[in-house]
């Protein structure tokens, strides 16, 4: 017995040793930096302000954000399973206790699982098999729903990596599906001519993990998996803002994405400088690649990029004004749901395309997350809603697709409030909400409900002392059939009769086409 003991503890301190040495040698591989990537752009804010957003994403307006990782494998709740599942009570980033609060999770983890004393959240990965992915089969799925560009997730919270990474063990290709995720998804995008982007939570990982003793968060041999133990609260240490920038890096440099995209974290204060080197190496390969490129920030506490230097995105949630400069939400088509769960409900058609419309009149665009199960299968419900989409966009994008707002975005009740997750508190869209978008010299109204016993519209932004319009309008008509529509310009609005059947499912698209005037009239 005590041979077996005196075996079993110098067999530990060996296997100790070599994780050891791996983990140094990947931290020595994320402090190195190779030399900087050279170009118009330097790591200044006056620099990067410069930066101008490619036309492909001001024209793009739809794109697939794809949430799959281990986090999938227990159905429960979402990404933020791991967050949860080390601690008892619920608590916030500020290290703020909830104790009138349940975790659920926590509890339902030693039901399913024994609790985290006997299985942590690294043990999920074997389990995350993903045997029914096929990149071909989704990129097809997203083609025909309209999308232009999609966005895998790259690295969630938790740190494990979908693609073939230089600076972690724990990655796809080593674990788990034991495939090039990301690779294979930007190889069958890119034959469709699609754009593609990888997203980053892994500064936002810093807070993810509760150190509980007793269990793998505080084992130093998966310390290069969780990171060395520390409070929620401390300042992200330098150690893992310069592992954020090297894996990133690492990302930019080996799938040159078209779009980069940071959750939170990223924009605290302890990024500003590696932040700065980032955009500009990410910039300047762009235009060494003749590559248009976009990086997609989070403006949530902490402003981190001024106005213009990168896209904002704003998180479940739209904006309640135009904005001048090019922006994008994230949305799931689950709501608040992320990843696919036992739970999971898709949001309904018609307020998914009202979304898309009232987000691209104000110069947005929509980045939709869609959830694939441990197996890689995105569920019907799911495929139905991207079908019904992509029907409705193949009658009506050309007032969704290479538009730009008009003067003023809509009219009618409804309109987004300027909070965080405020999509979820959304009620819908009525028959008097209106949204505009322009494209040279046509003007495309849509009606975001279907007008019930009523055999004509007005649409206010289009009268003829307006000020809106300088041309006159030539010709009014049903967008998705091209059926010409009797119209009436008055002074304060535009009135137009309506077909005596709903001519097709969800919004209804006008087009509004206007003369164009002689030279000497300008």
């Amino acid at each position: 017995m005590a041979r077996f003991i005196y075996f079993s503890a110098i067999l530990g301190t060996l296997l100790s040793t070599c994780v050891s040495v791996q983990v140094a040698a990947q931290e020595t591989s994320a402090n190195q930096s190779d030399s900087f990537i050279s170009g118009p752009y330097e790591a200044t804010w006056e620099s990067l302000k410069q930066y101008e957003t490619p036309q492909w994403f001001q024209d793009g307006k739809l794109g697939i954000f794809i949430h799959w990782g281990p986090y999938v494998v227990p159905k429960y709740l979402g990404p933020f399973y791991g967050y949860h599942m080390y601690r008892e009570q619920t608590i916030d980033i500020k290290g703020n206790p909830n104790p009138d609060r349940v975790n659920k999770v926590y509890q339902h983890h030693i039901e399913h699982y024994g609790g985290t004393q006997e299985f942590g959240y690294k043990d999920f990965i074997p389990k995350f098999h993903g045997k029914d992915f096929d990149a071909k089969q989704w990129i097809a799925l997203f083609e025909k729903a309209g999308a232009k560009y999609v966005v895998p997730v790259a690295e969630h919270c938790d740190g494990f990596a979908m693609y073939d990474s230089n600076i972690t063990r724990w990655d796809a290709v080593n674990m788990g599906p034991k495939r090039d995720v990301v690779g294979e998804i930007f190889e069958a995008a890119r034959e469709k001519g699609m754009k593609v982007g990888m997203s980053s939570h892994y500064a936002y990982g810093w807070y993810w993990w509760g150190y509980k003793e007793g269990t793998d968060t505080v084992d130093p041999a998966f310390a290069d998996f969780y990171g060395k133990p520390h409070a929620i609260t401390d300042p992200h240490s330098e150690e893992h803002v310069n592992k954020w920038f090297a894996r990133s890096m690492d990302m930019m440099k080996s799938y040159e994405p078209d779009l980069l995209w940071f959750d939170l974290g990223f924009s605290n204060p302890e990024y500003e400088e590696k932040r700065k080197s980032l955009l500009a190496q990410y910039y300047n390969q762009g235009v060494k690649n003749d590559q248009g490129v976009v990086l997609n920030y989070k403006n949530i506490s902490y402003k981190p990029i001024p106005d213009g230097a990168a896209v904002l995105d704003v998180e479940s949630g739209k904006l309640d004004r135009i904005r001048e400069m090019p922006w994008q939400t994230d949305m799931s088509l689950g709501g608040w749901r992320w990843s696919y769960n036992d739970d999971w409900q898709t949001m309904p058609a018609d307020k998914l395309i009202g979304d898309l419309i009232d987000i691209v009149s104000k110069n947005g665009s929509l980045l939709l997350n869609v959830a694939p199960d441990v197996n890689g299968v995105i569920s019907q419900d799911q495929v139905d809603v991207l079908m019904e989409l992509g029907d409705w966009l193949e009658q009506n994008g050309e007032g969704i697709y290479q538009t730009r707002p008009f003067s003023v975005f809509g009219q009618g009740p409804t309109n987004a409030k300027l909070v965080l997750h405020g999509n979820h508190k959304d009620t819908g869209y009525t028959s008097r909400d209106i949204r505009y978008t322009r494209k040279g010299q046509t003007i495309y109204a849509f009606v975001l409900d279907w007008p019930q016993e009523q055999s004509s519209i007005s649409f206010n932004a289009l009268g003829s002392e307006q000020h809106h319009l300088i041309d006159r309008i030539k010709r009014v008509s049903l967008l998705a059939t091209d059926k010409e529509l009797d119209w009436q310009q008055d002074a304060d609005k535009l009135r137009v009769s309506l077909p005596n059947k709903r001519p097709a499912k969800y919004a209804l698209g006008i087009k509004i086409e206007l003369a164009d005037l002689p030279p000497d009239v300008l």
